[in-house]
């Protein structure tokens, strides 16, 4: 069964904000999510893990390689949840986040038109 818009992107910010609360024991204060064509984009604001908050005033570089890797163990889970839960074929997950902003956004491009895969 196809989802319509508004429940599809009810249900990855829900997704979203689980794999966080999974990840790192801290949800997201505020997600959006639009779809663009073939492109899903999500902005989210979060709240920094304490201990790299306190790091990045004293070793930037080690709380970005830090932010980098967690980056991407996201964008492999995100992966997986996408493709199996909505059955949608992931082309390739873009993600940044700032730290002083809190801000991510992440970039969901797929095979084919967002729109072919839900309802109307």
């Amino acid at each position: 069964m196809k989802l319509a818009v508004g429940s599809f992107k009810q249900e990855l910010i829900r997704d979203y904000n689980e794999l966080n609360l999974r990840m790192f024991d801290i949800g997201v204060k505020s997600q959006k999510v639009e779809i663009v064509g073939d492109k899903i984009l999500i902005f989210a604001y979060h709240k920094r893990i304490p201990s790299l908050k306190h790091l990045d005033e004293f070793n930037r570089l080690i709380t970005r390689l830090t932010d980098v890797a967690i980056i991407d163990s996201h964008k492999e889970h995100f992966r997986e949840l996408v493709e199996n839960k909505y059955g949608m074929q992931v082309i390739s997950i873009l993600k940044d986040y700032d730290p002083f902003l809190e801000l991510a956004v992440t970039i969901i491009v797929l095979d084919k038109d967002v729109s072919q895969y839900l309802s109307n």
